[in-house]
């Protein structure tokens, strides 16, 4: 009788990778980059179970975008308090912050749960070239998007 393999977190092996987001667009980088994060690009990936690897995304600010969307995206954020309704446009964000935006763009993405939550602190998202994980040896993750 064949049982079907659940992974347990002690026999996950975790790699590092860094991603290259120059050139890509947002939405099909951040797929990508969801998936490595959850595990679902490995044979053993367990439903219930955090089997992703870690993922380092670099250039975020020159990620591309296709449209308008500079202009007429908007990310709304809520202070708690009456009237306290933010919105920034995508353009704005990607001048002050651009490694939000790969952020938020990935984790919208992930799980809405705590193993989400567990799986969105594997990803580390840089705006330049440079990052400071060389000594986890990370290697480099290419993707077939455009």
């Amino acid at each position: 009788m064949k049982t079907t393999y659940m992974a347990n977190p002690n026999t996950i092996e975790r790699k590092w990778y860094v991603v290259d987001a120059e050139g890509k667009t947002l939405g099909r980088l951040a797929a990508e980059v969801a998936k490595v994060l959850r595990g679902k690009n490995k044979p053993t990936f367990t439903p219930h179970v955090d089997t992703g690897d870690h993922v380092i995304v670099i250039n975020a600010e020159k990620v591309r975008f296709t449209g308008k969307k500079l202009e007429q995206k908007t990310y709304f954020r809520h202070s708690g308090y009456p009237g306290g309704s933010t919105f920034v446009t995508l353009g704005n964000m990607l001048a002050k912050h651009p490694e939000r935006i790969v952020e938020m763009a990935v984790r919208g993405m992930l799980p809405k749960n705590k193993l989400g939550a567990q799986i969105y602190r594997k990803l580390n998202v840089y705006a330049g070239p440079e990052h400071p994980h060389a000594a986890q040896k990370p290697e480099v993750l290419e993707f077939d998007i455009r």
